[in-house]
Parts: C-alpha cells; structure tokens; sequence
C-alpha cells in the first residue's frame, strides 16, 4: 500500500507550527511571522511584493504578517522616492538585536528532525523535498494558482 506523503508533510507542518509559537512566544512572534523576520535578515529593505514571491503566501496574509510585526516593534514600512507605489520593509533595531536567538531557535526545530538522520539519507530528503518544491512551483506558474 501506498503511503500518503501529504499527511506526514501535514503532521510535520502542524507541529512545526506548535514548536515555533512555543520557541519564539518570549519575542511575541509568531509561526506565522517569524518566516517574514529570516527572510528580512538577508534581504532588509525589499518591498511586501518581494516577499510575497519569495515566500509564495499570498498578499494579504503579507500585509497581516507585517503590519503585526510593525505593531511588535520588529520592523518600519516605508516608501522610496522612486516608487512611491511599494512599501519597502525595514528591520528594527529590537529585530537586529534579536536576529541570532530567533535564527536559533528557528533552526532547532530542523536540527530536531534531523539529528538521528545519517548524512547520506538527509541529502537524499533534501533533495526529493526539493525537487517537490519546484514541481509545485511550476505548477503553479503553470495555472496561475495562488
């Protein structure tokens, strides 16, 4: 029989959700916020429609995101001179202070998963997670799902 890869990407998901709302309560971020937080870390200052593309989430869930770490104190919206159209997103200082704990406490959940994991046998699930990443990308691109 068959096993059904979407229930164990769905109890992988539901519970990286609990561990990350647990690891990052002390910093009022949540599951849900803190993906937008390591994504600003390298590229502080892109636009709301940068994230949305790089993290493939839709714009309202963008502008929710954002607009609650805004409220946090973790980040500033504002527009450039040259596009007045765009918010670009910048980090705070409370963000910046913070980075290496959040980064920390983040990639434990990862670390987690994977310590009893031979090396070989990992980068074999990276690259099959991978290459079903890109398969639902071109998918997407290809029907123009969102």
């Amino acid at each position: 029989m068959k096993r059904n890869i979407g229930r164990s990407m769905s109890i992988l998901h539901r519970q990286a959700q609990v561990f990350h709302t647990h690891s990052l309560k002390s910093f009022g971020i949540s599951a849900g916020e803190y993906p937008f937080l390591l994504y600003l870390y390298t590229h502080d200052g892109c636009t709301q429609d940068d994230l949305v593309n790089a993290l493939t989430i839709d714009k309202a869930a963008t502008a929710r995101a954002i607009a609650s770490l805004e409220e946090k104190g973790y980040v500033s919206r504002g527009k450039i001179d040259a596009d007045k159209r765009c918010n670009h997103i910048k980090l705070s200082d409370k963000a910046k202070e913070n980075e290496v704990e959040i980064r920390r406490r983040v990639y434990a959940w990862s670390e987690f998963l994977s310590e009893d994991i031979d090396p070989e046998t990992l980068k074999i699930v990276e690259d099959t997670l991978d290459k079903m990443v890109e398969k639902v990308e071109k998918r997407k691109k290809e029907t123009e799902i969102e």
